[in-house]
């Protein structure tokens, strides 16, 4: 069983920071990209950022340039750095791993709300 474990989400004011983290376990051959998608009230789920495991990083428009994804693969972690938060980054924040066990299966986390105030 593979599970993936959010945290680090709550309640800032606009300007401020969060670093999200996720944990994944279980049984796996490895992991090749991570992700975090966010998704706010009454809207789709968005793509937030991405990370290979090479290390290279694409990002949605909106956050560039105040979100920074990272991973250490040693501990098959991800995180994201969320500076200058802004109201509308308020949403509920999942981690995604595309992972090979044998085959190639998707995972989610459970996700973590963050709520930027203004």
């Amino acid at each position: 069983q593979v599970q993936l474990v959010e945290s680090g989400g709550g309640l800032v004011l606009a300007g401020g920071s969060l670093r999200l983290s996720c944990v994944v376990s279980g049984r796996i051959d490895s992991i090749t990209a991570m992700g975090w998608y966010r998704q706010a009230p009454g809207k789709q789920r968005e793509w937030v950022a991405t990370i290979t495991s090479g290390g290279s990083t694409d990002y949605v428009e909106s956050v560039k340039g105040r979100f920074t994804i990272s991973r250490d693969n040693a501990l098959n972690n991800v995180y994201l750095q969320m500076n200058g938060l802004k109201p509308e980054d308020t949403a509920v924040y999942y981690c995604k791993a595309d992972v090979r066990r044998g085959l190639a299966f998707v995972y989610w986390g459970q996700g973590t709300q963050v709520t930027v105030s203004s």
